[in-house]
């Protein structure tokens, strides 16, 4: 059985690559840190045109009509570029909000768990809620995730996806704004979400091993690049450890589907995307610490997306119960 890309695949990869180069490089996202522009409305556009939204839609509906596994070479792709505003949760709704597989929508979910929102403020729609909610603005870590603290109404508990319902699904939130989804979502969304948004963080992690081996082959100390010196080769060389491991968890989840994979992608691409940009900003010393380099876009992001759909606790939780669930244990009787 041969898991490797396709040559389809690999032209995909390349495609989109080329289009996020040529439409958000590194002008383009230093240009909306410093504008504080969370969603580009017209690159959302440029997005659904391409077909990055509708990708998996069936082509009867006017979607591209491939899989999980391309989806998760796409989204690599936006997590390595860091192509701010909520993807995932524009993606999961095509084909379900109007306008969502187009882009000419923006839809943002209950992703975070509590009652925090990303991207309240520049959605058309929340994923599982007929209306917008009322929300405050909150400080965010990352300078393009803003962050709505929600009101909730009548007292009710904001959703969460831990339990593996979809946000505004079967919850009292959901319910409160007359919920648009039946139950049977409820697994699928958040499992998708995850898997994707393990897909953005490992994009994320590979670029920060770029930048890291880059930066360590420029920069000079002792009269030779510091990339020389034993203890910044094994940094750097952990990091691509990671991030590959990583990269073939999350390429079989997309595969087999299995939730414990995904559980297990989510939770090794976390690692991956934070330690990995940790370990990019020791590498690059001081500098990594300055608002002009862009590790700590990195770092900032993946704290975000490892508080998305499902964070490292709840992975490991539901990799635990099936592990129990498929131990076999001891007859009591003897």
């Amino acid at each position: 059985m041969d898991f490797q890309p396709t040559e389809d695949q690999r032209n995909l990869r390349a495609g989109v690559r080329d289009l996020l180069e040529g439409r958000y490089g590194r002008e383009a996202l230093r240009a909306s840190v410093d504008s504080g522009t969370a969603v580009d409305r017209g690159l959302w556009r440029e997005l659904g045109a391409a077909g990055f939204f509708a990708l998996r839609l069936p082509e009867s509906e006017g979607g591209v009509g491939l899989g999980l596994p391309e989806a998760a070479v796409v989204f690599e792709e936006a997590g390595r570029a860091l192509v701010p505003g909520p993807l995932v949760a524009t993606h999961l709704a095509a084909g379900v909000v109007p306008g969502a597989a187009a882009g000419t929508a923006v839809v943002t979910a209950f992703d975070l768990g509590g009652d925090l929102v990303a991207y309240l403020g520049e959605a058309d729609a929340v994923l599982g809620a007929d209306g917008l909610p009322d929300g405050e603005p909150v400080r965010a870590a990352d300078p393009l995730t803003p962050l709505h603290r929600v009101r909730r109404p009548g007292g009710a508990a904001a959703p969460g996806v831990g339990s593996g319902v979809a946000p505004g699904v079967g919850s009292a939130y959901g319910s409160a704004y007359g919920s648009a989804y039946g139950s049977v979502y409820g697994a699928a969304y958040v499992a998708e979400g995850a898997l994707l948004t393990a897909a953005l963080q490992v994009g994320s992690a590979l670029r920060t091993v770029e930048l890291a081996v880059r930066y360590a082959g420029e920069r000079e100390q002792f009269g030779q690049p510091i990339g020389a010196f034993q203890a910044v080769k094994h940094s750097c060389a952990q990091m691509l450890v990671r991030a590959e491991v990583a990269r073939t968890a999350v390429y079989a989840a997309a595969v087999t589907g299995e939730p414990g994979e995904v559980a297990a992608a989510k939770l090794l691409a976390d690692e991956a995307a934070v330690r990995g940009a940790r370990d990019c900003l020791q590498v690059y010393g001081g500098m990594g610490f300055t608002w002009e380099a862009d590790v700590h876009l990195h770092l900032k992001r993946a704290w975000v997306r490892a508080e998305q759909w499902r964070t490292a606790a709840e992975a490991e939780e539901l990799l635990a119960a099936e592990l129990l669930d498929s131990a076999e244990l001891p007859d009591p009787a003897g």
